[in-house]
């Protein structure tokens, strides 16, 4: 047995009411952090579940709201009514694994192409648009001041943050040159109401079935803004995987998201503050596409970083485009 599959077969017993954790195997999802499916075993019986682990247990992100943090916002966001995996148990030091969590299966699909064209989802795409506008209005409900270590972030702020990365790059790009000088001319005023943001609110990073919306994942981007930017990025042509006629998430139109989120008790989209940030978010993905270019120059040339790198192109288009209509 691996020293992972005895701490959870510890934690089983310890933590979670079991008898036993079995068949623990590395799931292919999880591009930042380690997904590890298990079956915790009770009287006979078995029920799936994951941990969730910062990859070797220890190599934590200095980006990311830290997998405690994480776990917390999903506790919040079920009390809210967001449809999240339920939190079984918080990883201590004593369990020995490192950090993450352990939360409930859910069954469903995440590979964003097959919820935008699979047959299989058809009936999905009907509801899941109003779905995610609910769900997001369900989020923006969560009171921030109970997420103090939370970034903070003014629209200036974001757009100067990017656009820093971006120099820093050192890889001058005309359409990027563009889309910034853009987004300065027209960046709006910090809400008077900042709300706690999902940040990674897009086609990929929800979990959908046959019935639509099962739940939202990865909530390691969360922080305090300008609640219309979760808005703007679900629209953002790479999270459409190929159905560019419907904007969110290649599956529904802006309206129906709107409509959704104000009928849940959202604010009143203004289009225009939408499309703003539906063009950082095309800028912001083509900035981290720029990124991954450097990463597999030096630290990690795996072909995962090469293709993302390659994407960069794309978010060109996609600009060009927004700002054209």
């Amino acid at each position: 047995m691996s020293e992972l599959a005895q701490a959870l077969d510890t934690l089983a017993r310890r933590r979670l009411g079991g008898d036993a954790a079995t068949g623990l195997a590395r799931m292919t999802a999880g591009a930042t952090q380690e997904i590890w499916r298990f079956m915790l075993v009770k009287d006979g019986a078995e029920t799936p579940l994951i941990l969730r682990r910062a990859p070797g247990g220890d190599r934590v992100s200095e980006s990311a709201t830290g997998l405690e943090i994480e776990a917390s916002l999903m506790e919040a966001a079920e009390a809210a009514g967001v449809p999240v995996p339920h939190v079984k148990w918080v990883l201590t030091p004593d369990d020995g694994i490192g950090h993450g969590f352990v939360m409930a299966f859910v069954e469903g699909e995440t590979l964003g192409g097959r919820i935008a064209r699979g047959e299989a989802f058809a009936e999905a795409r009907k509801v899941l648009t109003r779905q995610c506008g609910e769900a997001l209005a369900a989020i923006h409900r969560i009171d921030p001041a109970a997420f103090p270590t939370l970034k903070r972030v003014t629209p200036l702020e974001f757009v100067t943050q990017y656009r820093d990365g971006y120099l820093a790059s050192n890889w001058p790009r005309p359409v990027f040159d563009l889309a910034f000088r853009w987004l300065l001319d027209r960046c709006p005023p910090p809400p008077e109401n900042p709300r706690l943001v999902h940040g990674d609110f897009r086609n990929g990073n929800i979990m959908v079935g046959p019935d639509g919306l099962r739940a939202v994942l990865d909530w390691e981007l969360a922080h305090v803004a300008d609640p219309m930017e979760d808005m703007g990025w679900i629209c953002a042509n790479s999270w459409r995987f190929g159905v560019e006629d419907k904007p969110v998430g290649g599956f529904g139109l802006r309206e129906e998201l709107w409509a959704g989120y104000e009928a849940a008790g959202g604010e009143k989209v203004d289009p225009e503050r939408a499309l703003f940030w539906e063009v950082f978010g095309s800028l912001r993905w083509g900035v981290m596409c720029c990124g991954m270019a450097n990463s597999f120059r030096t630290a990690d040339p795996s072909v995962e970083r090469a293709v993302i790198a390659r994407r960069t192109s794309e978010t060109e288009i996609d600009l060009l485009r927004l700002l054209a209509a």
